[in-house]
């Protein structure tokens, strides 16, 4: 099994391969996703302005005081859904994804059709 630091500089370097191609705009800003053990993390970031314009995570009130969910994937399509919602309170109707390196799957996978799910254009 691969160790930890490993796989954490292997995730850093497809980060990197990856955020040379990826960048936010103003019209399109870019949705990033940070996946840790317990908890996720995104946002939605103007890379030109350098701007974080909305932001929504498992840790913050509004989702810790809900009722309990069923598993973290469903916890991270509720995160999806509650970023979208506050990126188009701020006019944000598309998104380019920035994955981070993470795989497609699962939790990010999640993510991202929840906040399809809230409206978000990728």
């Amino acid at each position: 099994m691969a160790s930890v630091n490993s796989k954490k500089e292997s995730r850093l370097k497809r980060k990197k391969r990856i955020r040379k191609k990826v960048q936010g705009t103003t019209d399109r800003p870019r949705l990033s996703v940070f996946r840790s053990a317990r908890h996720i993390y995104a946002q939605v970031i103007d890379d030109g302005a350098g701007l974080t314009i909305a932001a929504a995570s498992t840790v913050e009130p509004a989702v810790r005081e809900l009722p309990a969910f069923d598993s973290k994937t469903a916890k991270a399509v509720h995160v999806g859904k509650l970023l979208a919602e506050r990126a188009r309170e701020k006019g944000v109707n598309k998104v380019v994804f920035d994955r981070n390196g993470f795989i497609y799957h699962g939790r990010v996978k999640a993510l991202s059709e929840g906040a399809r799910e809230g409206g978000l254009d990728f």
